[in-house]
């Protein structure tokens, strides 16, 4: 019995590997998110843009990108970090570390950026947002 046992695990997990190793990273419009994250520190602002929304278009199975983002936000141009932080947004929960720097792009000159950035902290934590939560 115990080797049945051990037998039958011992082959569900190697039916398991191959699926595993099956499993394609994640994409946008024929883009890998490796590839995204890579374009988001071209030179041109307007490729960094286009990897910021290709980015948010793969939604929470873009988690990886997380760092880079994070990175972006400081990026030069507010036309790179407005859509970081819908990228983020769009990420949610899985963005928690980009908290920090979520909050300090609240403060950002461009209104847009600083708008976004509000909308990610939310989706981040929901409805009522630790940033509020905490001002009170």
């Amino acid at each position: 019995m115990m080797k049945q046992v051990f037998f039958g695990v011992l082959a569900v997990a190697m039916l398991a590997g191959p699926a595993a190793a099956q499993q394609k990273e994640p994409s946008f419009q024929g883009r890998s998110l490796k590839a995204l994250i890579a374009d988001l520190k071209s030179p041109s602002p307007e490729t960094r843009n286009a990897a910021a929304y290709s980015i948010s278009g793969i939604g929470p199975a873009a988690a990886p990108a997380v760092p880079a983002l994070i990175q972006a936000l400081s990026d030069p141009a507010a036309s790179v970090r407005y859509p970081v932080c819908v990228a983020l947004r769009e990420i949610g929960p899985a963005a928690i570390a980009a908290e920090p720097a979520l909050k300090k792009a609240t403060d950002d000159p461009s209104e847009d950026v600083a708008f976004m950035a509000r909308k990610a902290l939310e989706s981040i934590h929901g409805l009522r947002p630790a940033y509020q939560a905490s001002a009170r």
